[in-house]
């Protein structure tokens, strides 16, 4: 199969979707599935888009993902470091680390995602997670929960 690019960030045959429907915290985000897995490869290709101001959701799962930065600029938390990215970097994100994209150029951030077909949920911080992250003066003023 091809998924012909449609012009701006979309493909052909490919419905933009809310980042996510269970009720989490995040601002202006959406989700387009560009390959669900199959012919023997177990991963989903996701592109996500971060509206100008936005930010996805804080969280950590047991399994890794990596991304890929394709559109504008930004920041990301993984673990208790803060790091700027921009067009071509790539993110590593290990399992069971706390992370979060924002959007704060002034500018959409636009990526892709590989993760696992079979993965578990992802988990939020509760308050003794949320006190631990703060302990760190900066990570307390990016992340958005």
């Amino acid at each position: 199969m091809i998924r012909h690019h449609s012009g701006g960030y979309r493909w052909d045959g490919v419905d933009v979707h809310p980042y996510k429907e269970d009720g989490t915290h995040f601002k202006s985000i959406t989700r387009q599935t560009l390959f669900k897995g199959g012919h023997d490869l177990g991963v989903e290709f996701r592109y996500f888009e971060i509206g100008e101001g936005g930010h996805s959701t804080l969280e950590r799962h047991l399994h890794a993902h990596v991304v890929m930065i394709i559109q504008g600029s930004g920041e990301v938390l993984v673990g208790d470091e803060i790091t700027s990215i921009g067009m071509y970097d790539l993110v590593q994100i290990p399992p069971f680390t706390w992370h979060q994209f924002r959007a704060t150029t002034g500018e959409p951030l636009g990526f892709l995602c590989i993760v696992n077909t079979e993965r578990d949920r992802p988990q939020r911080p509760g308050e003794p997670e949320l006190e631990e992250l703060r302990q760190e003066p900066a990570v307390g003023e990016f992340i958005r929960h």
